[in-house]
């Protein structure tokens, strides 16, 4: 039975009289949406499984920003503007076409996780509009016949609106198990397969160096896995070679030899680290350690010379020369595409190595640069976000306002997973937020409920639910923010790589895992680009100073730090709303000390004031 059948027998029993009970009706409608499995299994098995967005639930601060992205931005969205291009070509701008791809994406995921069913009509109309625009010979761009798959002037941008469709359609497709949209894709594989390199080389279709043409490379890899169809796997392959061809990227050649991304290519971040990703994918389905081995290196100078501390990168949407990494908004820092895109490879090489340090910077992303580029309200988001000045806030149709939200409907996904062994089934809990998720652990259906204080205090509390007795390990991830903590889970718990390891035992119905972990306010001198400089941290949230909040204090920019202790101040009932931080601060202009409000990065210049994360540091006179 596929998912589709699945949801709509149970629509049609709900709203039968006299079927079953309502209690059997709302356990069942409750059920799990799982993914349809892929016709071919990963060579190189995820040490980290994904669980389906709807096994999961996430309340809280983060789960408030999750919520609002669906109710506020993907149910809201018009898809009229973003199908447009496709029903009347050409479209009003070069990439018009990857908008409804990426929509339907994060719309998708967001439904599974949501299980709303305006959602899901929406879903359906665009997946059934979009397909109905696709031309005999498997072409669904928005480009007229004599520009296609070119650097024509206004027209370059071919492969890659063909990529989201992809993606888009393909994600539709594993969760609802519509033939239709595989078909669709199917069409579009074979005929990007009878264009590159049989006309042209596929580098020829791409800017950047054909970095945006080959970042097709993860959706092909996806259509192969999900068809088992050889010309898929194949066409990927090619895709790789062809980064060798002279004038091409030599993406996988550079990062094996120099495993520098500012010397890979012309530098583009938000087009490598797509590629990036496609590697994964193909690492995954082909055990090729060099691909894997090539996308680490990328990750380890990224973060440790190009990533700012609030874990994007980029400027100017390229990676620079060792901590180049400027501030202000006039350097159009940190492109949520990249953001997003970032969040999207830590995905994959948690999944790949189940290394605790890829959900440090998943969360890292998520709770500053992401949710920064979000607007509260969830509605709007940023293409730059600066960590000093003005948010930009605007209404357009961006890549970034399409990507944006493909990074927060991702977020359950990466709060718990499943890893599995010679010695049985270990959990993964990923997030301190009060939440919930749902897996089969040990052969029995095990829910785990977290009831958290987090981000207001340290502590919670993991109950384990379960018909049966059932013998599993449990890990949670404890990054060094979280440090010093104390635990107790049964047999004794040992910090292992970033995980906190339960060891395998038989829990039973009840069980609880205690957590206390530091939570405190914590003073960071800056180095590089911010000398002198100094910001303000609480767990995994960056502060900064908004002027909305501090209209009697002086400027940002005259302000001092002083290394005092950083007190809470609960301002309202709201998850989101209420996280604003009292510190002492002094002035340049030699004013006595005077207590100051602070707020996360993710909630400053919302009402359109100026914010500023790095302040003088203590001891800094100047």
């Amino acid at each position: 039975m596929t998912a589709t059948t699945r949801i709509s027998i149970i629509t049609w029993l709900l709203f039968l009289p006299g079927t079953v009970g309502m209690a059997e009706q709302l356990s069942w409608a409750n059920e799990t949406i799982e993914p349809c499995p892929p016709k071919v299994p990963a060579a190189m098995p995820d040490v980290a499984e994904l669980l389906s967005p709807s096994a999961i639930h996430i309340d809280g601060w983060l789960g408030e920003r999750i919520a609002r992205n669906e109710k506020n931005r993907l149910l809201v969205v018009d898809i009229g503007p973003l199908l447009a291009g496709y029903h009347k070509r050409p479209g009003s701008h070069p990439w018009i076409g990857e908008h409804i791809g990426k929509w339907m994406h994060a719309a998708t995921l967001a439904w599974v996780y949501t299980r709303d069913p305006a959602l899901r009509e929406k879903l359906d109309c665009a997946a059934a509009n979009l397909i109905a625009c696709q031309e005999p010979d498997g072409y669904l761009g928005t480009y007229i016949p004599a520009k296609r798959f070119s650097l024509s002037n206004g027209a370059d941008w071919d492969v890659w609106s063909h990529k989201y469709n992809l993606i888009g359609l393909l994600t539709y497709y594993e969760y609802t198990g519509n033939t239709a949209a595989l078909d669709a894709c199917r069409r579009m594989g074979d005929l990007l397969i009878a264009t590159f390199p049989a006309k042209k080389s596929i580098l020829a279709a791409g800017t950047h160096m054909g970095m945006a043409a080959t970042s097709v490379l993860e959706p092909i890899v996806l259509l192969y896995r999900a068809t088992g169809e050889r010309r898929y796997l194949d066409f990927a392959q090619y895709i790789v070679k062809s980064w060798d061809e002279p004038g091409g990227p030599k993406i996988l050649t550079t990062l094996l030899s120099t495993k520098q991304v500012q010397k890979t290519a012309n530098g583009k971040a938000y087009e490598m680290l797509s590629n990036l990703v496609g590697l994964c994918e193909l690492a995954r389905a082909t055990d090729d350690r060099r691909m894997l081995e090539a996308v680490v290196n990328a990750w380890q100078d990224i973060v440790a010379k190009r990533l700012y501390f609030t874990g994007s990168a980029s400027s100017f949407e390229h990676f620079h020369d060792d901590f180049l990494l400027p501030n202000g908004v006039t350097s159009n820092i940190c492109e949520t595409c990249v953001t997003t895109t970032w969040i999207q490879l830590n995905l994959q090489l948690l999944r790949l190595t189940g290394k605790a340090k890829y959900g440090d910077e998943i969360e890292r992303a998520l709770y500053n640069h992401l949710a920064a580029a979000q607007h509260p309200r969830g509605d709007d988001w940023c293409y730059y976000t600066a960590l000093e000045g003005k948010k930009q806030f605007d209404k357009q149709i961006t890549c970034c306002h399409s990507s944006g939200p493909r990074g927060m409907a991702l977020a359950p996904q990466a709060a718990y997973l499943r890893s599995h062994d010679s010695s049985g089934d270990t959990l993964l809990v990923s997030t301190f937020e009060t939440s919930r998720a749902t897996i089969m652990l040990g052969g029995q259906r095990v829910t785990v409920e977290q009831s958290s204080e987090f981000p207001h205090k340290g502590t919670s509390l993991l109950t384990l639910r379960l018909k049966k007795s059932a013998a599993f390990a449990v890990k949670f991830r404890l990054p060094e923010w979280a440090l010093p903590a104390d635990w107790s889970c049964g047999k004794d718990g040992a910090r292992e790589g970033g995980w906190v390891a339960c060891r395998k035992q038989l829990w039973k119905d009840g069980d609880v895992i205690h957590l206390k972990f530091h939570l405190s306010g914590k003073l960071v001198k800056g180095e590089h680009g911010n000398a002198n400089r100094a910001a303000l941290t609480w767990g995994p949230f960056v502060l900064a100073y908004d002027d909305h909040l501090s209209h009697e204090y002086p400027p940002a920019e005259t302000l001092r730090l002083i290394d005092a202790p950083l007190v809470p101040e609960m301002a309202s009932a709201s998850p989101l709303e209420n996280l604003q931080f009292a510190a002492t601060v002094g002035s340049t202009g030699g004013n006595k000390p005077v207590v100051a409000l602070f707020v996360p990065f993710a909630s400053a210049g919302a009402n359109g004031s100026n914010y500023r994360v790095w302040l003088r540091a203590p001891g800094d006179g100047k």
